[in-house]
């Protein structure tokens, strides 16, 4: 097992002159511009940010967080691109061009990615919790645990969510043949495809187990990327990959599940990470504006 497991507390412009286009008129010279200091910003600047800082102050009260969620700063410019983390590939990795497998993003800005699989729980407060604390993540999907209600995952993907792929049965794809294993995820990008207009690029397989014939089948089916996880959220508690801290561009793991499954509801579990990253200085971003 991989698991460690910690516990919790409820914490210039140049200016080119117009030459004239006559042959015979001298050419004029180029003039730089001047900058202009424009002070420290207006009222109106400091007003707004005021206005914005009350607004999320607000919503963190309103679902019971003594402080909001820490901003994700602007995504990056340049994309780095993605490799497999390092033990991680599978034989003809690179000779194939399979989809890379990671845990994280490299990255120095302070964040971390969350996904949610599966998609069992469908409690629609949920989706207006991340909405209102303005929280990103990315729902990897099962057939098997959505087909009752597509319209929730809808929601949230008009909300702002992505939505991936996470195979149409949940099963364990090293111990089925590459045709089984294309048919898990190929199936699952046709039913994304109708149900919500598009076919993902990232894939997540079940357990985050997988083989080569796994990434093969998934390239075939227009995967790009095979984001897994370097730690695990539950409610009141972080299992942890490799070792007892959360680092910059982690991706953090957790489930759609209720009372049913956690001694609590997704919202218990929202309030508990994000006092956790928010004691350690960690902000939540949005897995695709750092990918390429």
């Amino acid at each position: 097992m991989w698991r460690r497991t910690v516990l919790v507390a409820a914490t210039g412009t140049l200016l080119v002159s117009c030459a004239s286009t006559h042959p015979s008129a001298p050419p004029r010279p180029v003039r730089a511009t001047k900058r202009v200091r424009t002070g420290a910003p207006g009222p109106q600047h400091e007003t707004a940010r005021r206005t914005r800082t009350a607004h999320r102050a607000a919503a963190a009260h309103r679902w019971g967080l003594p402080t909001p969620p820490l901003p994700a700063p602007a995504p990056p410019h340049a994309k780095k691109t993605m490799a497999p983390r390092a033990g991680f590939e599978v034989r003809g990795q690179k000779a194939l061009g399979l989809p890379p497998v990671f845990t994280g993003i490299p990255t120095r800005d302070k964040v971390v990615f969350l996904t949610i699989d599966d998609g069992a729980e469908k409690d629609p407060t949920f989706l207006s919790m991340m909405k209102e604390l303005n929280i990103p993540y990315t729902a990897f999907l099962t057939d098997d645990e959505i087909k009752d209600d597509y319209g929730y995952f809808r929601t949230a993907q008009r909300l702002g969510a992505p939505l991936a792929n996470h195979t149409l049965h949940h099963r364990y794809l090293p111990a089925l043949s590459y045709a089984e294993q294309k048919r898990e995820i190929c199936g699952m990008q046709d039913i994304m495809a109708k149900q919500y207009g598009k076919r993902p690029t990232l894939l997540r397989p079940p357990y985050g187990n997988y083989n080569q014939d796994t990434l093969k089948a998934a390239k075939s089916c227009g995967i790009t990327y095979v984001p897994i996880w370097e730690s695990e959220a539950f409610i009141g508690k972080m299992d942890y990959r490799d070792d007892w801290n959360v680092h910059a561009g982690d991706i953090i793991l957790t489930h759609f599940r209720g009372r049913s499954e956690w001694n609590g509801t997704m919202r218990d579990m929202m309030r508990s990470l994000i006092k956790y990253l928010n004691a350690r200085g960690f902000a939540i971003a949005r897995l695709q504006d750092y990918l390429p």
